[in-house]
């Protein structure tokens, strides 16, 4: 069963990946990979939430794999980060990889602690 819960969270999640990363380049430009960054975010936002939520007893294990494991490991993107992160230096534009890496990881950190915050107000 735990399986197929996660299977069905990547069924979401990959989705979701691809759709909000081509959304938001459209919008915004490929100057910069602000799609990667949003879905990336939103992943940790998402976990953080959820982390709160099964801390204060109100996410079962069923649901940190259906959303934990499944939605945000095929949601988010390390690689793509990584890769999209060494393209902009690669190219010249290392102003902008610094930017992408540091916001990628001062947000993404600053997204999972309000995460855990909003769960812990609404749970705790």
């Amino acid at each position: 069963m735990n399986w197929v819960l996660v299977i069905v969270g990547a069924m979401v999640g990959a989705p979701l990946r691809y759709l909000t990363d081509r959304a938001v380049q459209s919008r915004y430009g490929t100057a910069f990979p602000w799609g990667t960054l949003a879905v990336n975010i939103t992943g940790c936002l998402v976990l953080g939430a959820l982390t709160g939520a099964a801390t204060a007893g109100a996410a079962s294990s069923h649901l940190q794999l259906l959303l934990g494991t499944g939605l945000c490991g095929a949601l988010t993107t390390y690689s793509t980060f990584s890769y999209e992160t060494l393209r902009l230096a690669e190219d010249g534009a290392r102003l902008r990889a610094a930017v992408n890496a540091t916001a990628s990881v001062a947000v993404g950190l600053g997204a999972a602690f309000a995460g855990v915050a909003v769960a812990e107000a609404v749970w705790g």
